[in-house]
């Protein structure tokens, strides 16, 4: 049946559709078009447009309990699916972009009959705000595992409606990431106590993730290198990253000789975890770092203590701004790759000490340059220019008279 309602037209018709799990048999309704004619019978395209729709669904292979609302497929289908499939942290953050800007859109909405004007209409309005680019990325790359998972499963037919969508082209560009040269590393390994400064020297010298770190064990060192066989995120045991993840880590001398220091501190260890808190757990490093690191490096210029032991001194507190600002874990990772960089190191050979899938993934999220490295590059080019004795000119081939044999001068 083809009903106005407002300005636009509409058939309405029944359905055994999936309602919070149980079948149901429902009244639909679908948009035909705008009204544009004074009459109370609705025109021939829209007659048209309805038959056509209508055939679509009489002819639609999905079952009944197979037509669900998107909230439904999500909270009872993709979110387990993703639970079981991904890492912890990572359906954390899918979990976190649904119900922070998925469900508020597309919570009532009929899968089945999701279309790419609907995803664009909701990437529109989440683009309206001051999300950066790479979020509204991830935003748009859940909506599409969602549609791709919905077709594996017969809850969706069709082209991915996530496809040919865009994302807001003035969004904020992303903040550029941070990494610890070698002299913030050397000033932070010299005001950190020992247990920090352990971890934080293996986090700058191997390259470690934030979790890898927490799930070292004495018996993963030997023979000069450390196997990383796990992975601890909110208490949660999981294997490495990526199967590159396992791959053994060279140890240098200066960070043998802290863990060395440290195993001693700790009873001489031979087995169980190599950083531990008072009751024998893996330590937290966000709790080293709220607790321990960040009151180490935040220090008075003027008297040099901490800022939470400033309150009594008669003067006020300002932070030392010679001491390296804590950015973070993973900026000690940044940074190793970015100093093996300046040392020369191929990246190649950088993208295995990080064990990254792939050698892209180093070069353009681990290698920072610095203004004194793009500043000593072109020294680099203007000694080799000087040096090879070669007469520079201008377009035309006048000489340069400031250059070797030059005779005139560049207009």
């Amino acid at each position: 049946m083809i009903i106005r309602i407002g300005d636009r037209w509409y058939v309405r018709y029944w359905e055994r559709r999936n309602v919070s799990g149980k079948v149901e048999r429902k009244r639909a309704t679908h948009p035909l078009g705008p009204v544009t004619t004074r009459g109370k019978r609705p025109p021939a395209d829209i007659v048209v447009e309805a038959e056509r729709y209508m055939a679509t669904v009489n002819s639609g292979s999905i079952p009944a309990e197979r037509i669900v609302r998107i909230g439904d497929f999500v909270e009872r289908v993709y979110l387990p699916w993703i639970d079981q499939h991904k890492r912890p942290s990572t359906a954390k953050g899918y979990r976190d972009i649904w119900q922070d800007h998925l469900k508020p859109l597309a919570e009532k909405v009929w899968l089945r009959d999701t279309r790419t004007f609907h995803v664009q209409g909701w990437l529109d309005h989440i683009g309206a705000g001051n999300l950066s680019r790479n979020t509204l990325k991830h935003v748009k790359s859940v909506v599409s595992g969602i549609f791709t998972l919905a077709k594996q499963q017969d809850y969706f037919q069709g082209e991915n409606p996530a496809r040919d969508t865009a994302i807001n082209p003035r969004a904020a560009e992303p903040q550029e990431t941070y990494a610890y040269s070698l002299d913030e590393i050397k000033t932070m390994l010299a005001l950190l106590p020992e247990s920090a400064a352990a971890a934080f020297a293996v986090a700058a010298f191997m390259g470690l993730r934030h979790g890898e770190i927490q799930g070292l064990l004495w018996e993963n060192y030997r023979d000069g290198e450390m196997y990383v066989s796990r992975s601890i995120w909110n208490g949660r045991v999981t294997d490495p990253k990526t199967r590159k993840g396992r791959a053994p880590v060279p140890v240098i001398r200066q960070l043998a000789d802290r863990l060395e220091m440290h195993r001693l501190r700790s009873g001489n260890p031979q087995t169980g975890p190599i950083f531990i808190n008072a009751v024998g757990k893996p330590m937290c490093l966000n709790n080293i770092a709220k607790r321990v690191i960040i009151p180490a490096l935040n220090r008075c210029e003027a008297c040099k203590k901490a800022e939470s032991a400033h309150q009594k001194a008669e003067h006020e507190y300002k932070r030392d701004n010679t001491i390296p600002e804590w950015h973070g874990w993973h900026a000690a990772r940044r940074g190793l790759g970015s100093n093996l960089y300046r040392l020369g190191v191929p990246e190649m050979v950088i993208q295995r000490i990080l064990r990254h899938a792939n050698v892209s993934t180093t070069a353009t999220y681990y290698i920072k340059t610095a203004a004194d490295d793009v500043r000593n590059a072109m020294t680099k080019l203007e000694n080799r220019i000087a040096e090879s004795g070669q007469v520079l000119t201008d377009t035309v081939g006048t000489p340069n008279a400031q250059a070797p044999g030059g005779t005139g001068t560049i207009q």
